[in-house]
Formats: structure tokens, C-alpha cells, sequence
């Protein structure tokens, strides 16, 4: 008496549970799969259940990007460790960087990023705004080949008025070792709810200023080596 109760509570429960996945969303054929039910007794269970057709688009992008995930998976481990070669490899290749490769590539990264003086406008201080930690780091320890270290130059977050500003300016005190004592105000860009921004959530913490003080002759050195490096006299 008892196993019969059993077996006919089973059919009861899985209904119950069909029709709460069906009303969460989920397809018919999700339904019966999960369930091991046939699909035209799914389909007699919750056909008068109207699916929400944003909660339908959802299920399927996700869907869609399990399938994606796993069929590319196999591609994505292989350029991973391709990837890692290829960095052993230069890596190798570099050996030491000394203190003439860190004055080239700080000199070059600067006149690519870094403010420079123009002839309407004589502005012969060295100030560097830029969002990548490594591109920072580098001009960093081209400073200190400079005899500048990193507690002489003044420090700004340049970040969207929406973010975080204080965990912003945590994380780069902690990347980048800095003094936080010669952070400055922070500069908030306006946020544009209409604008499409992809640089947003947890991994976004603005650009970094690095503003470095009485820097004219700094200035003056990093304009020497970029003309040296081309060939081209001041």
C-alpha cells in the first residue's frame, strides 16, 4: 500500500516541479530531459503556462553560451599555452633589462603618452596619464634610473564620478607600491548614463596620473633620448 502511494506521488511531484521550471523559463525539452518525463507529457503539464519572453531570451543566451564555452574550450586552452611559449621565449631572448633599455622605453612611452609642450603652449613639466598598471611600472622604474623615486612624484586618480574613488586609489597605492600620502584629489569624469561604457565593475580603476615635480630638465632628457633614438639632433 505504501509503494503504491510512492509511485503515484512521483508523477504528482515531477508535475510540480515541471511547472515551476516551466514558469521560471525553462523549455520543454529542459523540462523532460532534467525530469526524465517524456516531452508530450511535459508539454500536457504546462502548456497553459505563457512564458516570459525576456526570462525565454535569457535562458537561451546562456545556453548558447555554455555551447559556445564548450566548443571553443579545447582552442582556448591551446592559445593559453601558446601564449605562455611565446612569452618564455622573449623573455629568454631579453635576458636583464639594464638601465639604458629602461631609459629608452620610458622616454618612448612618454612621448606616446605623456604630456608634451607645444608651441603655442610651453608646458615643459612631465606628467603621465594612463590606465595599465605595466606601461606605469615601467615609466616608474625609468624614473628611478632617473634618480627620481617613487615618493618625489605626486599621484592622481583620473576616474568616472560613478566608481569607487577611494577602493580605486587602494588598489593602485597596492599595485604599483605607492606612497598614498602623495595621492592628490582625485579627478571625476562626468558619468553619462547614456553612454556605452565597457569600463565598469570591480576591474576598473580609472588612469593613473603621475605628475613629477620642478621636472624640466626630466623633460628636457626625455625629449634628448627620443631625439638620439631617431637620429635627430635638438
Amino acid at each position: 500500500m505504501t509503494d503504491s502511494l510512492a509511485t503515484e506521488a512521483q508523477p504528482a511531484e515531477r508535475r510540480t516541479r515541471a511547472l515551476a521550471m516551466r514558469a521560471a523559463g525553462r523549455s520543454v525539452p529542459k523540462i523532460a530531459d532534467e525530469l526524465q518525463v517524456a516531452r508530450s507529457t511535459v508539454y500536457g503539464w504546462v502548456r497553459h503556462i505563457p512564458v516570459d519572453p525576456e526570462r525565454r531570451a535569457e535562458h537561451r543566451r546562456a545556453h548558447a553560451k555554455v555551447m559556445t564555452d564548450a566548443r571553443w574550450a579545447g582552442h582556448h586552452d591551446e592559445r593559453a599555452r601558446r601564449r605562455a611559449v611565446a612569452h618564455d621565449a622573449v623573455r629568454a631572448r631579453i635576458g636583464v633589462v639594464g638601465d639604458r633599455d629602461l631609459m629608452l622605453a620610458g622616454a618612448v612611452i612618454y612621448w606616446s603618452e605623456g604630456r608634451k609642450s607645444k608651441p603655442w603652449r610651453r608646458d615643459e613639466r612631465v606628467t603621465l596619464t594612463n590606465s595599465d598598471p605595466r606601461l606605469v611600472e615601467l615609466f616608474l622604474r625609468f624614473l628611478a634610473v632617473c634618480g627620481i623615486e617613487r615618493d618625489v612624484p605626486h599621484y592622481r586618480v583620473s576616474i568616472h564620478e560613478s566608481a569607487d574613488v577611494t577602493a580605486a586609489e587602494a588598489w593602485w597605492v597596492e599595485v604599483l607600491q605607492l606612497p598614498a600620502h602623495r595621492f592628490r584629489r582625485a579627478t571625476l569624469k562626468r558619468h553619462r548614463p547614456t553612454t556605452t561604457r565597457h569600463n565598469t565593475g570591480d576591474d576598473y580603476h580609472g588612469c593613473l596620473v603621475v605628475e613629477v615635480p620642478r621636472s624640466r630638465e626630466l623633460y628636457w632628457t626625455i625629449e634628448g633620448i627620443v631625439d638620439a633614438a631617431v637620429g635627430r639632433r635638438g
